[in-house]
């Protein structure tokens, strides 16, 4: 911040921007509570700047209680007093109110003789344009890589050998060829930066493995249309929360929308006028544009008039706890599709059952009534009509006009 505020100059704006998040007056008052008497602590003790150790002796006098960070393993009467005091300092230090709750995992802790790379790798990641989703996870994994190789003692990135790949990859020898491509691929990425960069004098990328993941290889899961039915009709859509659920389970099973695109869906994105939907997809980044359907159309209306909180938010789907803002970026929705299973008594073993899955259903659903495949691809925003041709072993239907008379490949042979 270019103006350096007082405690009590700050706390007057958080509270301030509580009330604009239209929290409760129970969470505001906790609030103000938790501010004033960290104000009487600090004129007792005639301390004018606010830090994480002042926040922390300031828990410890409260609550009698030492915590080593704000990460540390606490009682819950804690909870509340030490989520104010993060949002004090996130303000003071980067003049934004972070309101959302923190994760309970400590940040990641680079180690210090890879930090410079591992700022730079990030950087560049942002330039090419990943998604939020690939970033996260592609991170995830090369942070294990970095604590795997500081956990060896390596002080430079000039000292990882082909070897160091070798033993770290083998420790997802258990896992399905897949992730262990997608490990690969991430640290094929990220030597080949730290040697494009000169972080190191030798490619050792060549020292991973090849693995070929064939799309072919894999059947795409389906649901059964007495599930769907079934999964819709056990959505409340009485309340608000049910109407934004009913919504958008709509969006994916009848006109096939991603997660990813879904939590984005501005309202500036409907036409009602033209009754379509036009959007940017945040996996290919092409331009969709989809049919409004009247049911999916009206279920939109209905939560937009009925259920949607006040909000600032240009987005359609918010969150209904404050801060009334979008989904987070990793929010896949499964918790909100899992529970509606439970309740529809909906049980699936042996495949994938996510919002995806529900996006197959669609596609095997065009099949059956022989929608030509450049029309799904155009309609699930594929860039490849490859990828739509996945969903023809889905086709039962299509299969059965295609059997393969065993004598006639014999007499071919």
């Amino acid at each position: 911040m270019t103006e350096k505020l007082k405690i009590h100059k700050a706390a007057a704006r958080i509270l301030a921007g509580l009330k604009q998040q239209n929290y409760s007056p129970h969470t505001i008052n906790r609030y103000r509570q938790c501010y004033d008497s960290l104000l009487k602590y600090t004129r007792e003790r005639r301390i004018k700047d606010y830090s994480a150790s002042l926040g922390l002796d300031f828990i410890k006098h409260k609550f009698g209680l030492k915590l080593e960070d704000i990460y540390s393993r606490h009682p819950k009467n804690v909870s509340a007093t030490l989520r104010a005091l993060q949002v004090l300092w996130d303000y003071l230090q980067y003049g934004r109110m972070a309101f959302k709750k923190r994760s309970v995992k400590k940040p990641f802790g680079c180690p210090v003789q890879f930090t410079n790379e591992y700022k730079a790798f990030k950087e560049i990641c942002i330039l090419r344009g990943y998604s939020p989703r690939t970033n996260t996870s592609m991170l995830y994994r090369l942070q294990k890589f970095l604590t795997f190789l500081d956990d060896l003692k390596i002080d430079s990135s000039n000292k990882i050998t082909g070897a160091h790949l070798i033993k770290f990859l083998s420790s997802y020898s258990r896992n399905n060829t897949r992730t262990i491509a997608n490990v690969i691929k991430i640290l094929r990425n990220y030597i080949t930066f730290l040697y494009q960069e000169n972080y190191i004098t030798v490619d050792i990328s060549g020292c991973l493995p090849k693995v070929r993941i064939l799309r072919d290889a894999f059947i795409p899961s389906v649901w059964k249309g007495d599930d769907v039915r079934k999964l819709l009709n056990s959505i409340d859509r009485k309340n608000p929360t049910g109407k934004r659920d009913y919504a958008t389970v709509l969006l994916v099973t009848r006109l096939g929308l991603r997660v990813s695109d879904i939590r984005c869906l501005k309202i500036a994105d409907l036409n009602w006028d033209r009754k379509i939907l036009s959007i940017v997809t945040q996996k290919t980044r092409q331009p969709l544009e989809l049919p409004l359907l009247e049911d999916v159309g009206w279920a939109i209306i209905d939560y937009l008039k009925n259920g949607r909180p006040q909000t600032v938010s240009g987005k359609v789907f918010i969150r209904h706890n404050a801060p009334y803002e979008g989904f987070s970026d990793n929010n896949s929705l499964s918790k909100m599709l899992a529970g509606y299973m439970n309740k529809a008594g909906i049980v699936m073993r042996g495949q994938k059952h996510g919002l995806h899955s529900l996006r197959s259903t669609l596609a095997s659903l065009m099949l059956e009534n022989e929608t030509p495949l450049p029309v799904i691809s155009e309609a699930l925003g594929h860039q490849n009509i490859n990828t739509t041709a996945i969903y023809l072993k889905i086709d039962m239907k299509g299969l059965r006009y295609c059997p393969i008379d065993p004598e006639e490949v014999c007499r071919e042979k």
